[in-house]
């Protein structure tokens, strides 16, 4: 066998794999021999089938798979062998013109095209300078907060007329342009949530209403617009609502107004551990609490946003765009050209960001242990059970489920590939200068 390399440029190289008669053959004798074994045909007793009858019926599609997998195999350790960063997988190339006759004396010659890591270097020091923020819990964060936790543990009441935070339950109709109810437009039972509606005009004709009166708005001029919100109320896709240009007539069935809870004893329990907060001012506390480790998370997470744009920015190299669209295209039979060009930059940007933290890792000897893969798993599992259940499960039982979840390949390789970020991001953090600065929440609302 022979496997030579043809750099074309620095990102793309041919590799041509020429595969003799004495290569391959052997290993067809042997499948052949194997098959016979396993073989079970009419006039045959099982295990006696002879290999010649098994070559004379399946002899070339075995030979086929045989040089395939003698193919694949060489590829294979010629890239690692000879430490070929490649991107993507080996493609062949198809307009070679060549044909072979398969008739077991054959000397086959493919060529693959290779897609190659781009070479890179990374500069990074003191004297690059990144802001993290410590946001300050101002008076009306906080109010805002305990107003939201108020509400939501808040009592129902139904009052005969509609006012400015109230939902309206009724029936949506669809209008023609005339009018008229659109006989084959969208009918929804719905629940209109007044907060929701920004637009002045149409909220001031949607408050003082009492049941069975009935009203007609611009759905989309009433929630800006918002398919999200459009699409829930009136159930459908957020597709259709993105296209949807109509009035539409509601008739009330009732009125529902959530009144704030009372701050008393009931409420902190319900809020917190029961007995934990006793006092209206250890509530405010607690809230706050709650609020800096919200607020912990979200200036971390603007930090490392901040610092992958930072170092993409920084770090200027090319990749094999072309030979990466037809290796896309060659795995993904689904995906039209449509779809390729419209998503391969935010793929080649991801890519990019993979390749310089890989380079990170490698460079700087940075391990990722099985440890650390465990302990993340573990805490990704607690959070989304503490989701549905505030008692915490028990750590041995927790261990357990850690385990299995980890079981699961892809499992494994999603929260290794989120550690192996998340030490790239201590390494950059380390390295460049990270300012510290104060800022109130509303202010960092517009930054993020």
């Amino acid at each position: 066998m022979n496997i030579t390399q043809e750099k074309i440029d620095n990102l793309n190289a041919v590799v041509k794999v020429v595969i003799k008669p004495e290569d391959y053959q052997a290993r067809v004798e042997k499948a052949i021999k194997d098959q016979a074994k396993k073989a079970k045909l009419p006039g045959f007793r099982p295990g006696m089938v002879p290999p010649a009858h098994i070559k004379k019926m399946y002899g070339r599609s075995i030979l086929v798979d045989e040089v395939n997998n003698l193919l694949s195999d060489s590829i294979n350790n010629y890239i690692t062998d000879n430490k070929i960063d490649v991107l993507g997988q080996p493609l062949p190339k198809m307009d070679t013109g060549k044909a072979f006759n398969w008739d077991y004396n054959d000397e086959f010659e493919f060529d693959y095209e290779l897609g190659l890591a781009p070479e890179f270097d990374l500069n990074f020091s003191s004297k690059d300078a990144l802001t993290s923020y410590e946001i300050r819990i101002d008076e009306e964060t906080l109010a805002s907060r305990i107003k939201n936790l108020r509400k939501s543990y808040g009592k129902m009441s139904n009052p005969d007329v509609s006012a400015e935070g109230d939902v309206l339950y009724g029936e949506l109709k669809q209008l023609s342009s005339d009018g008229a109810v659109f006989e084959e437009g969208i009918t929804s039972t719905a629940s209109v949530r007044l907060d929701q509606v920004e637009d002045g005009e149409i909220l001031r004709s949607l408050t003082g209403l009492k049941k069975d009166d009935v009203v007609t708005f611009d759905i989309r001029k009433a929630f800006h617009g918002n398919a999200t919100i459009i699409a829930k109320v009136l159930n459908i896709s957020e597709e259709d609502a993105q296209d949807l240009r109509s009035d539409f007539r509601l008739t009330v069935k009732n009125v529902n107004r959530l009144s704030e809870s009372d701050l008393d004893q009931e409420f902190f329990d319900k809020v917190f551990t029961p007995g934990t907060v006793t006092t209206e001012e250890a509530f405010k506390a607690n809230v706050t609490a709650e609020l800096e480790s919200m607020m912990e998370q979200n200036s971390e997470q603007k930090l490392q946003n901040d610092l992958h744009k930072f170092v993409t920015r920084q770090v200027n190299f090319e990749l094999p765009d072309e030979f990466l669209k037809r290796w896309l295209k060659a795995t993904n039979e689904k995906l039209t050209d449509q779809e390729l060009e419209e998503g391969y930059d935010d793929f080649a940007a991801n890519l990019k960001w993979t390749l310089i933290g890989n380079k990170i890792v490698k460079d700087n000897g940075i391990e990722i242990k099985y440890e650390d893969v465990f302990k993340t798993a573990k805490a990704r599992l607690d959070a989304q059970f503490r989701m549905y259940s505030p008692q915490p499960i028990p750590e041995e039982q927790l261990a357990q489920y850690t385990v299995q979840f980890l079981q699961n390949k892809e499992n494994a390789n999603k929260i290794f590939e989120e550690v192996k970020s998340l030490k790239v991001f201590e390494y950059l953090k380390d390295v460049i200068t990270i300012n510290k600065e104060t800022i109130g929440y509303n202010k960092f609302l517009e930054l993020a």
